[in-house]
């Protein structure tokens, strides 16, 4: 019984997986977690140690590859936004050992930013694309992608969302293959990126793109359910399979059903399904993609329905309910939740570090007026909520010390970054440097509970290092404060704060307190 993730990490791990790259994050976490466990319980020996950031998990796996190994990176989609550099030139570069991408998508953004559909990512690198619509398609396709990957010798896309990552269902294994053995290119230029050379792999990247499709043609997880002409036919894809067939007791819709789980798009065998049809719907989670290029690509003057017409909601999950009204059937509301206890925001725990910083950090600031305090991903996002009321940006990992530097330039000061950690090794020590560079008058709060504790208590890079990494990047130790955010602390931690503010130049406060999850988990552990 496995999670759509775990069921995506066994299908590496069986599929003979050597290393496996990730920076934590929901809803992909369960991938690297997967891999760790049964590396660490005296299986065998799998490189599986958390990545500074998504790009250095990419890089770090196209090393791997290089070398010959089967090798996995895996990552939520704004972390491919991260990763996009590597990801986008590994395709052109092409892959020595199995390279595979897992992406996690979020739709209804219920860990997230934004909403995307990393299958445009896999299309824009044109690299081939699985999606799987079960547990058990998780781990084939994970394990049969190593095998396209190796074939082709390219990078290859599993694309999973939320509600499959985090889903659990039985998976028959298959038999597991061993690790490669350390094989360098046969090319020894394959891994160079010079022009003249780009120009010749970039070629052979478009040459690979009639045997990608053959591949989708003859892909077992491409298939047309129902032979007989009906006026409609439903064209869906991956986890939305589910949603329209538990809208019929026995599984069987009365429409000619095309399913696509392999990408590009196997347009032979999508030639053929439209004859049986009048018009279409289009079931996708995520973007339009398959719909646009229905409509399009063929243009075959068959109506098309799905999200961008009103059938199916623009944005968010589908379910099967929404599904069942695009078909005309009738609505019973059989999947609605029951409103069992009142909904409530999310909150800080109770004794959270974070929760002393934005008491000490309000009292500081108290007098310069609101909107100065620019902040980022993590559990400390939690502090733009009352009784706080705090934060006032979060848009990407890192972005708060960016944000606060460039509003100091255009002359808000003092401008704060408050910013843990783990995100600040992620992704802050550049903008950090930036502000050194020019002396910028940015006080920056780094609120340390050594741990990448939102999604879970993963080890955080930084641990143990802040202080030597800001000075390293060129804080003035005079400026380069360590405070332990405790109440019984409150006024000294005001009281250093509010001198940091008064500094015409950059000044960085690492507030250190163990997450209070983790510490109870240690104590529980070591009683």
């Amino acid at each position: 019984m496995l999670l759509g993730d775990e069921a995506v990490a066994q299908g590496a791990i069986d599929a003979g997986l050597s290393g496996c790259y990730a920076y934590p994050g929901t809803p992909s976490t369960e991938i690297m977690e997967y891999v760790q466990s049964y590396s660490r319980s005296g299986n065998i020996p799998i490189q599986c140690e958390w990545s500074a950031n998504e790009k250095t998990a990419m890089e770090a796996s196209l090393g791997m590859s290089y070398s010959g190994k089967k090798s996995l990176t895996c990552m939520k989609h704004v972390g491919l936004n991260v990763a996009a550099d590597p990801f986008m030139n590994a395709a052109v570069t092409g892959a020595n050992g199995g390279l595979l991408i897992v992406i996690a998508d979020d739709p209804s953004m219920h860990s997230s930013q934004n909403e995307q559909d990393s299958r445009y990512f896999g299309k824009f690198a044109m690299i081939p694309v699985m999606e799987p619509a079960d547990q058990q398609e998780a781990y084939d396709m994970t394990y049969d992608a190593f095998g396209l990957s190796e074939k082709y010798r390219i990078p290859v896309m599993v694309r999973l969302t939320t509600r499959l990552a985090h889903s659990r269902s039985g998976v028959e294994r298959r038999k597991p293959l061993s690790q490669n053995k350390l094989t360098l290119p046969e090319d020894p230029l394959q891994f160079i990126l010079l022009p003249a050379m780009a120009r010749k792999k970039y070629r052979n990247l478009l040459n690979l793109q009639a045997s990608f499709e053959r591949e989708s043609e003859n892909s077992p997880y491409n298939k047309v359910f129902g032979n007989s002409h009906n006026n409609l036919g439903i064209l869906v894809c991956g986890l939305a399979f589910n949603y329209l067939i538990e809208n019929f007791q026995d599984h069987k819709p009365p429409y000619p059903v095309m399913k696509i789980s392999q990408y590009p798009i196997p347009r032979k065998m999508l030639a053929g399904f439209l004859e049986l049809c009048n018009e279409i719907l289009v079931l996708e989670e995520g973007y339009p993609i398959v719909e646009e290029s229905l409509k399009g690509l063929l243009d075959n003057g068959r109506p098309t329905h799905g999200r961008t017409d009103g059938y199916l909601p623009r944005d968010g999950e589908l379910n099967p309910d929404l599904v069942a009204k695009a078909l005309g059937l009738p609505q019973k509301e059989l999947f609605k939740i029951p409103q069992i206890v009142h909904n409530r925001p999310p909150s800080l725990c109770k004794g959270c570090s974070h929760s002393d910083i934005f008491l000490a950090l309000n009292d500081a600031i108290d007098g310069y007026g609101k909107g100065r305090v620019f902040s980022d991903i993590g559990c400390y996002t939690l502090g733009a909520y009352p009784p706080y009321n705090s934060i006032y940006t979060c848009v990407d990992m890192g972005a708060s010390v960016t944000m606060a530097k460039g509003a100091a330039d255009a002359g808000l000061v003092p401008a704060v970054t408050v910013i843990g950690d783990s995100t600040f090794t992620h992704s802050g020590m550049t903008g950090l440097l930036d502000a050194v560079n020019e002396n910028s008058p940015v006080t920056i709060i780094i609120s340390d509970n050594s741990a990448t504790a939102m999604t879970g208590g993963q080890k955080s890079s930084g641990t143990g290092r802040l202080a030597e990494i800001c000075s390293g990047i060129g804080v003035h130790p005079d400026h380069l404060k360590i405070i332990v955010p405790l109440r019984k602390n409150h006024e000294e931690n005001v009281r250093i704060i509010k001198e940091e503010l008064g500094y015409n130049g950059v000044s960085v406060i690492i507030a250190q307190r163990e997450c209070i999850q983790t510490a109870s988990k240690k104590q529980r552990a070591e009683g």
